[in-house]
Parts: C-alpha cells; structure tokens; sequence
C-alpha cells in the first residue's frame, strides 16, 4: 500500500507510475521501451500496444469545432508503412488527413468507404460508433 500526502489541497499518491504522459509512440508491453527500442529476445517479441484488438474505424469531432474526421485505429504496423497506408487511403477517399500517434486521420466521413478497403487489404475493420 503506498503513502499519500497532501499537496495544494489535493491527495496525491507518491505509489508510483505513469498517470499522464506526452510521450507519444508505440511500447513493448514487457520491458516498457518503445517499441523500436525494445530490449526483449527477437524470438518472443512483445505484442504492441492496441495489437490484437482489431482495426476500429470510427468518427471524432472533438476539438475540431463540429468538423468530423475519420479515424483509423489499431494498425500494428511501422510508422514508414503506416504513412504509407494513410497516403493510399487518403488517396481512395479523394481527402486530406495525416497520422497522429499511430493512427489515421482522414477528412470527413469515410467510414464505410474505409472499412470495405482496410477488409479488402486483409485488415479485419470494424466500423465503432454509431
């Protein structure tokens, strides 16, 4: 059980661990490193953050005053094929967007357009959101 103490009035645990961070990337789930840096044996690697999941396609106007974009998630790939990927599929939608911490973002509502594409390409895409 870790001690906690008071600072500016609010209860703040000194137990350890990462609440917040701006670090952005992919991490080895068994030594904690990105995933470039990864210090575990090659012959059992470390599953990436979000691998397994599934590919979700789904839709956010957060923070883009009304403006929708769609956005691509849970793609375990390099960030070289990941750009890659992106400029095809901005490409098939005929619209801008860019990759942001691992996932793609596309210009408008795309989702079913993306989601028939991504199955074609062997992605198993699933359409979140409603």
């Amino acid at each position: 059980m870790s001690t906690t103490h008071r600072e500016r009035g609010r209860r703040v645990s000194d137990g350890g661990g990462i609440v917040y961070s701006t670090d952005i990337g992919r991490r080895c789930p068994n030594c904690l490193r990105a995933a470039a840096e990864c210090i575990c044996k090659k012959g059992t690697p470390g599953r990436v953050a979000g691998a397994g999941a599934g590919v979700r396609v789904s839709r956010e106007t957060q923070g883009r005053k009304g403006k929708g974009v769609t956005v691509i998630t849970g793609l375990a790939l390099p960030d070289a094929e990941l750009q890659a990927l992106a400029t095809e599929l901005k490409k098939r939608c005929g619209s801008g967007g860019s990759v942001v911490a691992g996932r793609i973002e596309i210009q408008g509502e795309h989702r079913d357009r993306l989601v028939e594409e991504l199955n074609r390409r062997g992605f198993k895409a699933k359409r979140a959101g409603g």
